[in-house]
């Protein structure tokens, strides 16, 4: 498991590469409302650092392939309505992104990204990438 955490920083040249990418980019990045949200986020639930880092810079993201990465204040609002997301041994897990076709992603406490095999985010996931960072680096 990659043991690299998220830095502002890298969020940030992360960022610029997107932006300087083919086709664009789908990137929000944070504001003072989108910080508070991070901050709500953060009183509600234990939250990997990682995407706290991510917050802070970016409020959401739309990946060239699709997928977005969900606001702060998203996140919350899903956590306040359904729980957790249910990975054995991988208490907390939080969906933080979807596939277009709706497909959950995870982080969870130990800091690896997993994807629902189903549409359903109550169904089976399987391990998508060993960090936040690792997600982000597949979808440049």
């Amino acid at each position: 498991m990659t043991e690299e955490r998220l830095d502002a920083e890298w969020v940030r040249a992360w960022c610029a590469g997107m932006e300087a990418g083919p086709g664009g980019s789908g990137l929000v990045r944070a504001t003072e409302e989108s910080h508070r949200a991070t901050d709500a986020l953060v009183e509600l639930t234990p939250v990997p650092s990682d995407l706290t880092t991510l917050y802070w810079v970016l409020a959401e993201a739309r990946l060239p392939d699709g997928r977005s990465v969900h606001p702060a204040a998203t996140v919350a609002a899903r956590f306040r309505e359904h729980g957790e997301i249910g990975i054995p041994g991988e208490e907390p897990a939080l969906l933080f992104a979807t596939t277009p076709d709706g497909h959950a992603y995870a982080l969870s406490s130990s800091g690896r990204v997993w994807r629902a095999t189903s549409p359903s985010p109550t169904g089976q996931f399987d391990l998508e990438a060993s960090s936040l960072r690792e997600f982000l680096e597949f979808r440049r």
